[in-house]
């Protein structure tokens, strides 16, 4: 169980970088962007870190003090959950 936990935030992480990186490129060929809603829904839902790591690999967001403050804010929670799950169990 729990490494389907795990399997489920790396997945959501991944998928939130990927997010990332599409907002990013869109906002450069001044495209429709992904909400910021969106982002941080994913981020809450498991995807923080990989928020956090598309964030600095791809210079987006970082300005944004909800960004900048909120995902590692959710990603240091949600490490803390995964380390917590692993050493109970």
């Amino acid at each position: 169980m729990e490494f389907a936990f795990l399997a489920y935030i790396v997945v959501m992480s991944i998928v939130l970088c990927i997010f990332m990186y599409i907002d990013k490129s869109r906002a450069r060929n001044h495209e429709w962007r992904i909400s910021e809603k969106s982002l941080f829904t994913l981020a809450i839902l498991g995807g923080a870190c990989g928020g956090v790591l598309g964030m600095y690999l791809f210079r987006h967001k970082t300005k944004h003090n909800s960004f900048s403050f909120g995902f590692p804010i959710i990603a240091a929670i949600q490490i803390f959950i995964v380390v917590r799950i692993f050493t109970i169990f």
